[in-house]
């Protein structure tokens, strides 16, 4: 039973952290959508809370690379020592995604018109983000 209740808890919570990169994704999608009136659709909206989404979802809860249960240290040895690279990756990439997002909601709520390349270092941040958690998440699962 309790294991159906945690389950059922990761699912959840999972399904929030979907939610806020979908949200994320918005935030972007909305402030570059106001710079470059080609990006201001439906299609491209949509597009940047999937993104998001399966980013969010995927990477921010990285399954730990497999260890023993007598001495906590790698199952087979191969990585001792070595960057675990799904963490590395899910790390910088939730940074980006974040930090992206962030700076977008700064500017939306305080008004400002910020130059075409600081919106264009934004959508790079947040695509790079999201892609490298989306990476990472695949990597860490296909690994298991």
């Amino acid at each position: 039973m309790q294991t159906r209740v945690r389950k059922a808890a990761h699912v959840l919570e999972r399904l929030g952290l979907a939610m806020a990169g979908a949200a994320s994704g918005l935030f972007v999608a909305a402030l570059v959508g106001t710079s470059h009136s080609a990006l201001t659709n439906q299609a491209f909206l949509l597009l940047m809370m999937i993104g998001g989404a399966v980013g969010f979802y995927l990477g921010i809860d990285t399954p730990p690379h497999p260890l023993t249960a007598l001495s906590g240290g790698p199952a087979d040895g191969t990585w001792v020592g070595k960057i675990d690279t799904p963490e590395l990756l899910s790390a910088i990439g939730t940074f980006l995604a974040a930090f992206s997002a962030f700076a977008c909601v700064g500017v939306i709520v305080l008004r400002h018109d910020p130059h075409l390349v600081w919106i264009s270092m934004i959508m790079a941040g947040w695509v790079v983000g999201v892609s490298m958690q989306i990476v990472a998440g695949t990597i860490a699962r296909l690994r298991r």
